[in-house]
């Protein structure tokens, strides 16, 4: 590998762009190599953006290139993966892994035995607002978690600025608005609160697409004795944004989440009745000392590739992730019945 790592991409939609962009941070140690997306018009603009060059086949672009971003609708993902392990290139795929648990294990099972870089989009692992949220949970004064309410709302995205007609498709998604968008909700509740033990779900389908849900509520309770709700809801309100809202009660801390993803506020009030806010670059900077590394996702893998170092978050946190999905849908196919999970990791 020369000192500058070649980086291909396979998908030039909207996720694809993101990460192109935020990679600027780390341009002195990359060169822009290949990309193909099916849509020759859409390669070609991100072409044009990104200095990469548009390539006629996805077999091009694996063979030109260090590590690959996996950028495509979730059913391609763990053929892409499979090849591009192959080769011994360095892979970030996109959240889901895969349309079901099963292929998710089998692609981090893959790029284990292959001994390649892995890393999954559950960018939430690296924001700010969770990061000083883990923290706030973690610090004595706050006492255990007791409870926590989590809203996740979003426009359904074959619409918008989103365009992702696919997610429409299960063969191309698998499901909706849980696997393929609160699955970052998911991965939250483990990293904020640890293993579940149970849990209970219903699901819904307003919008008519077979096997693409719309609406999911769930109960969920974990091996300490806290509990949690989660609410995810894909709408038609396009002039309101993708929010999700956080709301922590600890035994002396009550912690909120709302606004941005990435730059909060995040709130609290603690029991002597004094409170604290942070946000924007205020939340950055103090977030920036509890991670190992950079925040910038792609930025992370870049330096993980470069110094044959583990990256992070990996393809079994995603499959932790994926774990838990599936026990909601199997409780959801069941009318709500309880789901008990084991051998969760902490």
């Amino acid at each position: 590998m020369s000192d500058a790592l070649r980086i291909g991409f396979i998908g030039a939609g909207l996720i694809g762009t993101f990460h192109s962009k935020m990679l600027r941070a780390a341009s002195a140690q990359i060169e822009r190599a290949g990309v193909y997306d099916p849509d020759f018009e859409r390669a070609q603009q991100f072409a044009d953006a990104s200095g990469h060059t548009v390539c006629p086949s996805e077999e091009a672009v694996l063979d030109g290139c260090d590590a690959v971003y996996i950028c495509t609708w979730t059913s391609e993902h763990a053929r892409l993966v499979e090849a591009a392990a192959a080769r011994g290139l360095a892979i970030f795929c996109e959240k889901p892994l895969a349309t079901d648990l099963a292929t998710a294990r089998s692609m981090a099972d893959g790029v284990r035995k292959a001994g390649v870089t892995n890393q999954v989009g559950l960018i939430l692992r690296r924001s700010p607002a969770y990061l000083m949220t883990h923290q706030l949970i973690n610090d004595p004064q706050a006492g255990r978690v007791m409870t926590v309410i989590f809203g996740d709302d979003q426009f359904i995205p074959i619409q918008g600025h989103y365009g992702s007609t696919w997610r429409s498709d299960p063969q191309k998604a698998g499901s909706g608005a849980l696997l393929e968008h609160s699955i970052h909700d998911i991965d939250m509740f483990h990293y904020l609160c640890g293993p579940i033990e149970r849990l209970n779900a219903h699901r819904s389908n307003f919008h008519g697409y077979e096997h693409i849900e719309d609406v999911v509520s769930a109960s969920l309770r974990f091996t300490s004795g806290a509990t949690a709700t989660l609410t995810s809801v894909w709408h038609d309100n396009l002039a309101r944004p993708s929010l999700r809202r956080v709301e922590i009660f600890c035994e002396r801390r009550h912690i909120v989440i709302e606004g941005d993803d990435w730059f909060g506020p995040v709130s609290w009030m603690d029991s002597d009745g004094s409170t604290g806010a942070l946000q924007d670059e205020a939340l950055v900077g103090a977030a920036g000392a509890l991670l190992d590394g950079p925040a910038n996702p792609d930025v992370a893998f870049v330096q993980a590739v470069l110094g044959n170092a583990p990256a992070w978050p990996d393809f079994d946190t995603a499959v932790d992730a994926h774990g838990i999905v599936d026990a909601m849908y199997r409780s959801a196919d069941a009318n709500g019945a309880t789901v008990e999970l084991r051998g969760m990791r902490k």
